[in-house]
C-alpha cells in the first residue's frame, strides 16, 4: 500500500451496523509512500498507523495533473 499527504483513508467495519470512519494522511513516515502514516481524523485527533484489512486509500490527484481519481485497497 502506498499513500501520499492529502490522500484519504477509509476504514470499513467488520461488524454490520458499525459506521465507516475516515482520516486524511498528513504525513508519510515510511519510504516511497509506504506505511506507517500519520493521519488526522474528522474530530481533529491524529495517530500513526500501519493500515490493515478493511482500509481503502482514496488518492487525490495533483492540482496540475489530468489523471483520474483512483482507489486502492490494502491487501
Amino acid at each position: 500500500m502506498r499513500a501520499q499527504a492529502g490522500d484519504v483513508m477509509r476504514f470499513t467495519s467488520r461488524k454490520t451496523g458499525d459506521p465507516e470512519h475516515r482520516a486524511t494522511v498528513v504525513e508519510v513516515l515510511g519510504r516511497n509512500g509506504e506505511p506507517p502514516y500519520r493521519l488526522r481524523y474528522d474530530d481533529g485527533h491524529e495517530s500513526e498507523i500501519f493500515p490493515g484489512p478493511g482500509c481503502v486509500i482514496e488518492t487525490r490527484p495533483a492540482p496540475d495533473a489530468a489523471r483520474p481519481h483512483t482507489i486502492r485497497e490494502s491487501p
